[in-house]
Protein backbone atom coordinates (compact mmCIF):
# COMPACT_ATOMS: atom_id res chain seq x y z
CA UNK A 1 0.00 0.00 0.00
CA UNK A 2 2.79 2.44 1.02
CA UNK A 3 4.53 1.81 -2.29
CA UNK A 4 1.34 3.12 -4.23
CA UNK A 5 1.94 6.37 -2.58
CA UNK A 6 4.04 9.16 -4.78
CA UNK A 7 4.33 11.74 -2.35
CA UNK A 8 3.29 12.55 1.68
CA UNK A 9 1.31 15.69 1.37
CA UNK A 10 0.16 16.25 4.70
CA UNK A 11 1.97 14.38 7.93
CA UNK A 12 0.48 13.10 10.63
CA UNK A 13 1.35 15.63 12.98
CA UNK A 14 0.48 18.44 10.55
CA UNK A 15 -2.90 16.82 10.56
CA UNK A 16 -3.55 16.53 14.37
CA UNK A 17 -2.46 19.82 14.95
CA UNK A 18 -4.67 21.69 12.03
CA UNK A 19 -7.88 19.60 13.29
CA UNK A 20 -6.89 20.81 16.94
CA UNK A 21 -7.23 24.24 15.92
CA UNK A 22 -10.76 23.99 14.13
CA UNK A 23 -11.77 22.09 17.02
CA UNK A 24 -11.23 25.00 18.98
CA UNK A 25 -12.25 27.54 16.28
CA UNK A 26 -15.29 26.07 16.19
CA UNK A 27 -15.83 25.55 20.35
CA UNK A 28 -15.36 29.51 20.18
CA UNK A 29 -17.80 30.28 17.44
CA UNK A 30 -21.00 28.09 18.45
CA UNK A 31 -20.47 28.14 22.34
CA UNK A 32 -23.91 27.60 24.33
CA UNK A 33 -25.49 26.87 20.72
CA UNK A 34 -24.93 23.21 20.76
CA UNK A 35 -24.12 22.34 17.65
CA UNK A 36 -25.10 19.20 15.01
CA UNK A 37 -22.64 17.62 13.83
CA UNK A 38 -23.38 15.61 9.96
CA UNK A 39 -20.27 13.64 9.07
CA UNK A 40 -20.59 12.50 5.42
CA UNK A 41 -19.50 9.27 4.89
CA UNK A 42 -17.44 7.36 4.42
CA UNK A 43 -14.32 9.69 3.69
CA UNK A 44 -15.09 11.89 6.80
CA UNK A 45 -15.33 9.36 9.27
CA UNK A 46 -11.73 9.67 10.68
CA UNK A 47 -11.71 13.59 10.42
CA UNK A 48 -14.91 13.66 12.48
CA UNK A 49 -13.94 11.52 14.86
CA UNK A 50 -10.84 13.24 15.54
CA UNK A 51 -12.47 17.09 15.03
CA UNK A 52 -15.21 16.58 17.62
CA UNK A 53 -12.55 15.40 20.55
CA UNK A 54 -10.98 18.59 19.29
CA UNK A 55 -14.62 20.15 20.47
CA UNK A 56 -14.97 21.38 24.01
CA UNK A 57 -18.77 22.47 24.24
CA UNK A 58 -21.46 20.24 24.32
CA UNK A 59 -22.84 19.18 20.57
CA UNK A 60 -24.44 16.40 19.01
CA UNK A 61 -23.46 13.73 15.65
CA UNK A 62 -24.55 11.76 13.09
CA UNK A 63 -23.65 10.51 9.54
CA UNK A 64 -25.23 10.84 5.95
CA UNK A 65 -23.93 8.44 3.13
CA UNK A 66 -23.64 10.95 0.38
CA UNK A 67 -21.66 9.36 -3.00
CA UNK A 68 -20.61 11.20 -6.24
CA UNK A 69 -17.50 8.86 -7.01
CA UNK A 70 -18.16 5.07 -6.88
CA UNK A 71 -14.79 3.54 -7.90
CA UNK A 72 -13.76 6.72 -9.92
CA UNK A 73 -10.87 9.03 -9.49
CA UNK A 74 -13.30 12.12 -10.73
CA UNK A 75 -16.84 13.04 -9.13
CA UNK A 76 -19.64 11.70 -11.43
CA UNK A 77 -22.07 14.72 -11.37
CA UNK A 78 -24.60 12.78 -9.66
CA UNK A 79 -25.56 12.69 -6.54
CA UNK A 80 -26.91 9.82 -3.99
CA UNK A 81 -28.28 9.79 -0.55
CA UNK A 82 -27.13 6.31 0.67
CA UNK A 83 -27.71 7.30 3.99
CA UNK A 84 -29.56 9.91 5.66
CA UNK A 85 -29.82 11.26 9.05
CA UNK A 86 -32.15 9.75 12.23
CA UNK A 87 -32.43 13.10 13.84
CA UNK A 88 -34.36 15.57 13.08
CA UNK A 89 -32.27 19.23 12.68
CA UNK A 90 -35.00 21.75 12.59
CA UNK A 91 -33.76 24.99 14.36
CA UNK A 92 -30.61 23.28 15.26
CA UNK A 93 -26.92 24.59 13.92
CA UNK A 94 -25.65 22.43 11.83
CA UNK A 95 -21.99 21.45 10.58
CA UNK A 96 -21.15 19.50 7.80
CA UNK A 97 -18.05 17.49 7.75
CA UNK A 98 -16.21 16.78 5.11
CA UNK A 99 -13.21 15.06 3.95
CA UNK A 100 -12.21 16.63 0.87
CA UNK A 101 -14.23 19.88 -1.07
CA UNK A 102 -13.66 19.01 -4.58
CA UNK A 103 -15.61 20.14 -7.37
CA UNK A 104 -18.58 21.37 -5.13
CA UNK A 105 -20.85 19.22 -6.40
CA UNK A 106 -21.63 16.99 -3.44
CA UNK A 107 -21.58 19.69 -1.09
CA UNK A 108 -23.79 22.08 -2.89
CA UNK A 109 -26.43 19.59 -3.37
CA UNK A 110 -26.34 18.05 0.25
CA UNK A 111 -26.32 22.45 1.70
CA UNK A 112 -30.12 22.55 0.04
CA UNK A 113 -30.99 19.19 0.60
CA UNK A 114 -30.47 20.14 4.43
CA UNK A 115 -31.45 23.46 4.13
CA UNK A 116 -35.00 21.78 3.05
CA UNK A 117 -34.77 20.66 7.07
CA UNK A 118 -34.94 24.17 8.26
CA UNK A 119 -32.11 24.68 10.61
CA UNK A 120 -30.71 27.32 12.32
CA UNK A 121 -27.69 27.30 10.12
CA UNK A 122 -25.40 25.83 8.03
CA UNK A 123 -21.83 25.64 7.85
CA UNK A 124 -19.07 23.53 6.19
CA UNK A 125 -16.37 22.59 7.75
CA UNK A 126 -13.37 20.55 5.25
CA UNK A 127 -10.19 18.95 6.17
CA UNK A 128 -8.81 19.69 2.39
CA UNK A 129 -10.15 22.17 -0.07
CA UNK A 130 -9.05 21.59 -3.75
CA UNK A 131 -10.09 25.11 -5.22
CA UNK A 132 -8.80 23.98 -8.76
CA UNK A 133 -11.46 21.66 -9.04
CA UNK A 134 -14.38 23.48 -8.36
CA UNK A 135 -17.65 23.28 -10.39
CA UNK A 136 -20.65 24.95 -7.62
CA UNK A 137 -20.42 27.68 -5.96
CA UNK A 138 -19.58 26.11 -2.49
CA UNK A 139 -17.42 28.10 0.48
CA UNK A 140 -16.36 26.35 3.78
CA UNK A 141 -16.61 28.75 6.77
CA UNK A 142 -13.53 25.98 8.38
CA UNK A 143 -10.95 24.49 6.14
CA UNK A 144 -7.96 22.57 7.36
CA UNK A 145 -5.50 22.90 4.22
CA UNK A 146 -5.85 23.84 0.76
CA UNK A 147 -4.23 21.81 -1.18
CA UNK A 148 -2.69 21.76 -4.96
CA UNK A 149 -5.13 19.48 -7.61
CA UNK A 150 -3.59 15.80 -6.90
CA UNK A 151 -5.39 12.47 -6.26
CA UNK A 152 -5.07 12.60 -2.36
CA UNK A 153 -5.75 9.54 -0.19
CA UNK A 154 -4.84 8.65 3.63
CA UNK A 155 -6.71 9.84 6.46
CA UNK A 156 -10.47 8.44 5.35
CA UNK A 157 -9.79 9.06 1.82
CA UNK A 158 -9.68 6.54 -0.20
CA UNK A 159 -9.81 5.07 -4.39
CA UNK A 160 -11.82 2.27 -4.85
CA UNK A 161 -12.10 1.90 -0.97
CA UNK A 162 -8.76 1.41 -0.55
CA UNK A 163 -6.14 3.78 1.23
CA UNK A 164 -8.24 5.06 4.36
CA UNK A 165 -6.01 3.71 6.94
CA UNK A 166 -3.11 5.43 6.25
CA UNK A 167 -2.69 7.86 9.27
CA UNK A 168 -1.04 10.59 7.10
CA UNK A 169 -2.83 12.04 3.55
CA UNK A 170 -0.45 11.11 0.65
CA UNK A 171 -0.67 11.60 -3.40
CA UNK A 172 -1.67 8.55 -5.22
CA UNK A 173 0.69 7.33 -7.86
CA UNK A 174 -1.16 8.29 -11.16
CA UNK A 175 -0.97 4.94 -12.71
CA UNK A 176 -2.52 3.24 -9.79
CA UNK A 177 -5.90 5.42 -11.20
CA UNK A 178 -5.56 6.29 -14.25
CA UNK A 179 -8.89 4.79 -15.93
Amino acid sequence: MFEDIQSILLTEEQIRVRVGELGEAISRDYAGKDPFFVGVLKGSFVFMSDLIRGVGIHCQMDFMGVSSYGNKSVTTGAVKITYDLNTDIEGRHVVIVEDILDSGLTLAYLQGYLGGRRPASIHICALLDKPARRRASVTPTYVGFEIPDAFVVGYGLDYAERYRNLPFIGILKPEIYTD
